[in-house]
C-alpha cells in the first residue's frame, strides 16, 4: 500500500518509477510527433521500455506472441522516439515518435481508422482513413 509521501513523489517527483500490471507491462500510446496524431497503443515490459530509453527507437511486447519486438524490425517501419512521457501515477508512458513509414500491422499510417458511430441503437465503424491494405 502506498503512503502519502509515496504517492507524491510518484505524482510530483523526478524519479521514474513505471508501475507495471499484474501481467508486468505498462500501456503505451504512440503519437507522430509532428502532428500530434495518435498512431498506435501497445505495451511495454520493464525490458521493453529499457530499450527504448537506451536505443531512442520503440520496443514493444507482444501479449499474442508473448515476446519482445522492436517496431519496424521485420517491415522496416520504424518509429524514433522524440520524447518519452509518462502519466501522474506512472501507469501508462506516452512516447511522441518520428513513424518511417506506417505504424499499423494492416499498412495504415495510424491503427486507428476507423470512427465507431451511432446506428439504430447500437454502433457501427466507418473508415476515415481508407489508405494502407486489409
Amino acid at each position: 500500500m502506498s503512503t502519502s509521501s509515496d504517492s507524491n513523489d510518484i505524482e510530483e517527483g523526478l524519479s521514474f518509477r513505471p508501475k507495471f500490471d499484474a501481467s508486468g507491462l505498462v500501456t503505451c500510446v504512440a503519437t507522430d510527433a509532428a502532428t500530434s496524431e495518435v498512431l498506435m497503443v501497445a505495451h511495454m515490459n520493464e525490458e521493453a521500455l529499457r530499450k527504448t530509453i537506451a536505443t531512442g527507437e520503440a520496443w514493444y511486447f507482444s501479449r499474442s506472441r508473448q515476446a519482445l519486438w522492436r517496431k519496424g524490425e521485420t517491415s522496416g517501419h520504424v518509429q524514433r522516439v522524440v520524447e518519452m512521457r509518462t502519466d501522474c501515477d506512472q501507469d501508462a508512458v506516452w512516447i511522441r515518435v518520428e513513424q518511417t513509414g506506417a505504424a499499423c500491422h494492416t499498412g495504415r499510417h495510424s491503427c486507428f481508422y476507423r470512427k465507431v458511430e451511432g446506428a439504430d441503437g447500437g454502433a457501427r465503424l466507418s473508415f476515415v482513413d481508407a489508405a494502407g491494405t486489409s
